[in-house]
């Protein structure tokens, strides 16, 4: 019934990637796992997209080596944020904390490495501060400006990223009536668009169709 539906649309099913499975046995779809438990369905980052994730913050660990604490930490924020960000709509919990510990680990061998010589204690001192009551932050001063104190760098955590559940857009609402402008405007404002994590031109990208249209039906 699905191939005669996108036979008529000129697509197709592809066979490799298509499988037939029970709910309550889960599968993997745009890295995310989807698996039905009792009554609820959860949604979670899959363990190849996990797996996947943290080789790759462990070879730009690795990779810089030679690079100052600030370089590590610019790099990696930019890899967390993106992967965060993704994931933050679904049960991702525990899969921030999985791998804000992968991570820690890894940085913790890394700052080891740099200094063989050195005892635990000064690498600690090195490398992690205690920032906003929380110890081994993994931390660099960026700025000594007398006026204004000693800026800090920090990695960021997966885990403080606040999970928010997606909602879903009115079936009946159509971004091109004009009548519908009003809830597109307070579904923008409500979950914060132009000031998200994302950058502001991607944000702007999702709003100038209705804003041109808008302008030019007045």
């Amino acid at each position: 019934m699905v191939s005669s539906f996108l036979r008529e649309r000129g697509l197709a099913l592809s066979e490799e990637k298509t499988k037939i499975t029970f709910i309550t046995k889960g599968f993997d779809f745009l890295g995310c796992n989807v698996r039905r438990y009792s009554k609820k369905l959860f949604i979670t980052p899959s363990k190849e997209s996990i797996k996947r994730f943290l080789k790759k913050a462990r070879a730009l660990i690795k990779a810089n080596i030679g690079s100052t604490q600030a370089v590590v930490i610019k790099a990696l924020n930019s890899l967390l944020r993106g992967w965060g960000n993704y994931y933050r709509h679904v049960c991702a919990k525990k899969a921030f904390s999985k791998i804000d510990n992968e991570i820690w680990h890894s940085l913790w061998k890394w700052a080891k490495k740099r200094h063989p010589r050195k005892g635990l204690h000064w690498i600690k001192n090195r490398y992690f501060k205690v920032m906003n009551h929380r110890q081994w932050v993994f931390a660099t001063s960026v700025c000594k400006n007398k006026p204004k104190g000693i800026r800090f760098m920090s990695l960021l955590k997966l885990s403080d990223i606040p999970i928010r559940r997606h909602v879903k857009i009115r079936a009946d609402a159509n971004p091109l009536d004009l009548k519908w402008k009003k809830y597109f405007d307070e579904r923008v404002a409500k979950t914060k668009m132009l000031t998200s994590s994302f950058s502001r031109e991607g944000s702007l990208l999702l709003v100038s169709p209705l804003k041109v249209l808008f302008s030019e039906e007045s």
